[in-house]
């Protein structure tokens, strides 16, 4: 699951993103709507959303570039965002416009289950897949509340705290991700996930591996803004037997 910020670089910038990274090999396009005031967004993602919203990104226009992408690609589009973006849009509202865009699910970290403001009832009405965000310091009680519910997705990241910094791979955050994918649903982990190697740790234990910051990372220090072939090359690094020089 490649993440990309929409309308980062700029809105253009971001449908090249989306086409590179889709060349590159990505199965599943999880695509940030920026906000000012994020709870699980490192540095880099931080500065990309900034970026973004300084470049006229709107939810509206979210939401077109979403569907200019479902033009061009079949792969499942999941929306990242936050609970104002959501909530003051209308929860109801916005699952609709989802839908109508092409969205295969939604990614919402701070409106968990039992707080949700109606997302999660919403998603089984319009057919969106509503992914349940824990961590690994959640406890017993609640992890069993989350798997009971039996969704489509649960997204474990590989620590607490937010995107970004490095996470290495051990006994500690697998032993997570067992528990985490106990309950039968798809897991997809995230959070530090920038080489091969995470890659392949990770494989046997989850659905598919979240890459956010490394993208944003390499568009940041282009030197020549080809940002299709950038994020194909940084795809292919990623997924591929021999590493490829971005």
């Amino acid at each position: 699951m490649a993440h990309l910020v929409a309308f980062f670089p700029h809105r253009d910038g971001s449908l090249e993103v989306a086409r590179g990274l889709i060349a590159g090999g990505a199965h599943y396009l999880e695509v940030q709507f920026p906000f000012s005031d994020p709870t699980a967004d490192g540095p880099l993602i931080q500065k990309a959303c900034d970026e973004a919203l300084k470049q006229g990104f709107t939810v509206h226009g979210g939401l077109r570039l979403v569907s200019e992408i479902r033009t061009f690609s079949d792969i499942p589009v999941f929306i990242m965002g936050y609970a104002n973006t959501v909530y003051f849009r209308g929860v109801e509202r916005f699952m609709a416009e989802c839908r109508e865009a092409g969205v295969r699910g939604l990614i919402i970290p701070d409106l968990p289950p039992g707080y949700d403001e109606g997302l999660y009832s919403f998603g089984a009405q319009f057919d969106l897949a509503v992914v349940p965000v824990i961590c690994p310091t959640i406890g017993e009680e609640r992890l069993d509340k989350v798997l009971d519910l039996k969704s489509e997705y649960v997204y474990a990241t590989l620590r607490t705290g937010t995107t970004g910094a490095y996470s290495e791979i051990g006994e500690k955050n697998i032993s997570f991700l067992r528990k985490a994918g106990s309950g039968g649903s798809k897991l997809v982990a995230g959070f530090g996930i920038s080489t091969r190697q995470q890659v392949e740790a990770l494989a046997p234990h989850v659905y598919a591996s979240v890459v956010g910051s490394a993208f944003i990372r390499e568009i940041l220090s282009a030197k020549i803004p080809d940002f299709f072939h950038l994020m194909e090359l940084k795809m292919r690094s990623l997924i591929e037997n021999e590493a490829v020089e971005t």
